[in-house]
């Protein structure tokens, strides 16, 4: 089994794979102050609710977005697990053409998207949203050329900052609200938070289908922990919510898994 953990600005969204199934799937609050005792306890817990041996772990991969826990966790899969995990990072081969001026700037959740799209459609052109604390666009061509993207406040930070910049506003539920109108304060933030996204969102992947993909028309993939609101607004091609675990897993299993057996192979061939 392998555990994949997309470690984000607000959560850690987690998922258990078997035979390149995802089985079980958790999130949890990604707090700086968490100590690798408390990571690995988390895990454990995790793996006994869902009937799971510890021993059972053969393998950790870890994308990142948050610097400050990368030791904590890394330290948490050596002592509870014995693993010492792969992170996604710069120097991982991605099978990617990454055109931005400074590759290593590309988040690294990103390119767990980028690689699971291409997986998933491959030959087609890509469109990657994914609605976490920030609101990320990704585009992908046919080639595979990662040709860049937009970052924007996501719904939940942008909630956020009605409440600390305001006296009278307060945070809401962030639901899909009945009506555009709201007839109610709550109601109308909800509308004002829930429609912002839906329109720029719109606005800026035709912007892209007009200018970039003109000649083809790209799969539109939503995905992160706000997508499904959106499911039923013909936003997006497919729905895809594992695709960060998805990618997580492919490198894994390209950049490690392969290269363990072709080393076993050349030992074997040695013998």
């Amino acid at each position: 089994m392998i555990l994949c953990l997309d470690v984000g600005n607000s959560q850690v969204y987690g998922g258990i794979f078997a035979n390149s199934k995802i089985q079980v799937r958790f999130r949890y609050d990604s707090k700086s102050s968490y100590s690798s005792d408390q990571h690995g306890i988390f895990l454990r817990s995790v793996l006994r609710e869902n009937n799971i041996d510890n021993n059972q772990i053969q393998n950790i991969a870890i994308c990142s977005v948050v610097p400050s826990l990368d030791y904590s966790l890394r330290a948490a899969c050596i002592k509870y697990f014995g693993i010492t995990p792969f992170f996604l990072q710069a120097g991982v081969q991605t099978g990617l053409d990454i055109k931005y001026h400074n590759p290593n700037e590309v988040g690294a959740d990103r390119i767990a998207n980028a690689i699971a799209a291409v997986a998933a459609y491959p030959n087609q052109n890509l469109i990657v949203v994914d609605f976490g604390t920030a609101t990320t666009i990704c585009v992908i061509s046919s080639k595979k050329e990662y040709l860049g993207g937009i970052i924007l406040a996501g719904i939940q930070l942008s909630m956020n900052a009605l409440q600390a910049n305001t006296a009278k506003l307060f945070p809401v539920e962030i639901v899909q609200p009945r009506n555009m109108i709201g007839r109610s304060t709550t109601e109308s933030i909800q509308s004002g938070l829930y429609y912002s996204q839906l329109a720029t969102v719109r606005e800026i992947t035709q912007h892209i289908r007009n200018n970039y993909f003109a000649d083809k028309e790209p799969i539109i993939i939503g995905t992160g922990g706000f997508s499904h609101l959106f499911e039923n607004q013909n936003l997006f091609t497919v729905i895809l919510h594992d695709l960060v675990l998805q990618g997580l897993h492919i490198t894994l299993t390209s950049n490690v898994l392969n290269t363990r057996n072709e080393n076993s192979n050349v030992e074997l061939s040695k013998q």
